[in-house]
């Protein structure tokens, strides 16, 4: 028997960030691009566009933001700290999710 789980945030019933999310910040900051980072990601600039929308609306903050020449893209401090929480928020719940794990037969 195993332990499984998945970690997303809501508000009002709607995603506001999840691993999906997180790939996705990921992508922009290592190709500086959304349209690179959906690329990598093997979907579409518009469904990558709409997701992170979806999430600004939703956090009432932006997560990106063009760079200081206009050429590509950048995550803002607030989209950084989020990311890092949800890194620590996940170690935190697969390390009770061992420690728990463990304990079962």
């Amino acid at each position: 028997m195993n332990i499984k789980h998945k970690l997303w945030l809501e508000k009002d019933g709607r995603v506001i960030f999840g691993p999906g999310r997180f790939e996705l910040l990921e992508a922009v900051e290592e190709c500086q691009s959304l349209s690179a980072a959906a690329k990598k990601l093997k979907m579409s600039y518009r469904a990558a566009w709409g997701r992170l929308r979806a999430s600004e609306d939703r956090l009432g903050m932006p997560l990106v933001e063009l760079t200081d020449n206009r050429q590509g893209m950048r995550l803002t401090e607030e989209a950084k700290k989020m990311k890092d929480a949800f890194v620590e928020l996940e170690k935190k719940i697969n390390a009770l999710l061992e420690e728990y794990q463990a304990k079962l037969p």
